[in-house]
């Protein structure tokens, strides 16, 4: 057989084997999520048993076998909104995460650098300067005398609220210090 003879319409070997190997690391992907942001996607009943089996699952051969199951299950599957969702999900929780890390960095230099301060106000001059001035000097002192970082975490909380732009509930998201 010549190559003019092949169908173009068949992919090849290696083609089947990438989307097959494409597959199963969003299979995999699928396994770390938790249970309420997979119910969000809404995948087809068979698929979420056998993510359910894989997360049960401890065995090294096992897991390799249930996550080959899964991919070929996700071969069956239209891949391209479960890819979308993921990257959402993704692209937002990194987006936060380099948020907070700048709220943490602002405060970490406030309570280093008294020339941050100025830089602070002059960035974001809505800032109540004489509440950032005592929250500051008091978690200088606490971080001094070895005491809890009550202070820290409110100073945290103001460049939270100055940054956003309003007011934070605290159950939206927490101190990552707290976490420390």
């Amino acid at each position: 057989m010549t190559s003019e003879n092949l169908d173009d319409s068949q992919p090849s070997k290696t083609r089947l084997k990438a989307e097959a190997d494409a597959a199963q690391d969003i299979g995999r992907k699928l396994v770390e999520l938790p249970k309420d942001r997979l119910k969000k996607l809404q995948l087809e009943e068979a698929l979420m048993d056998a993510i359910a089996e894989a997360k049960r699952i401890t065995a090294n051969g096992a897991i390799r076998r249930q996550m080959q199951y899964i991919g070929r299950l996700m071969r069956e599957t239209d891949l391209a909104p479960i890819v979308e969702q993921l990257q959402k999900w993704d692209g937002k929780h990194q987006e936060e995460n380099a948020r907070f890390h700048q709220m943490e960095r602002w405060r970490t230099r406030l309570l280093e650098d008294a020339k941050a301060f100025e830089l602070f106000i002059s960035e974001f001059p809505q800032t109540n300067v004489q509440q950032m001035r005592t929250l500051i000097r008091n978690a200088q002192k606490e971080l001094a005398a070895s005491k809890p970082p009550k202070s820290s975490r409110e100073l945290f909380k103001m460049i939270r609220e100055v940054m956003e732009g309003g007011v934070v509930d605290d159950l939206d998201s927490p101190d990552p210090a707290m976490d420390a």
